[in-house]
């Protein structure tokens, strides 16, 4: 898996591209925690992402913890239709702000 990381106006953008499971989650905990240590908010871009396990998923959760306790907003992009699907299964819809593309991430992220 590779991780594209950009920044925009004082928010990250991390973009894994490939699988996030077992094997690549630590390498995508270790670029996507930290963001939350400040900063105006992170976004995840999933346009490049064509699998999520619960390895994957768990990741998410941590980094949805971490927004709420550092108060850095957290917003998901471009979820592949199955890979939205896992997440309404799952209720992990629920926690997140998640947008249909990377800009309408960001206005989620600057609206608070």
């Amino acid at each position: 898996m590779d991780i594209e990381e950009d920044e925009r106006d004082g928010v990250s953008i991390i973009a894994p591209k490939g699988r996030l499971d077992i094997n690549t989650a630590p390498e995508a905990e270790a670029v996507l925690i930290p963001k939350f240590d400040g900063g105006n908010g992170v976004v995840v871009d999933f346009a490049g992402l064509t699998y999520i396990s619960s390895a994957g998923l768990r990741i998410l959760l941590i980094a949805a913890k971490r927004s709420k306790a550092s108060g850095v907003p957290l917003a998901l992009a471009n979820l592949a239709p199955a890979i939205l699907e896992v997440f309404e299964v799952s209720g992990f819809a629920k926690l997140f702000k998640i947008a249909g593309d990377r800009d309408a991430a960001l206005k989620l992220i600057s609206e608070g």
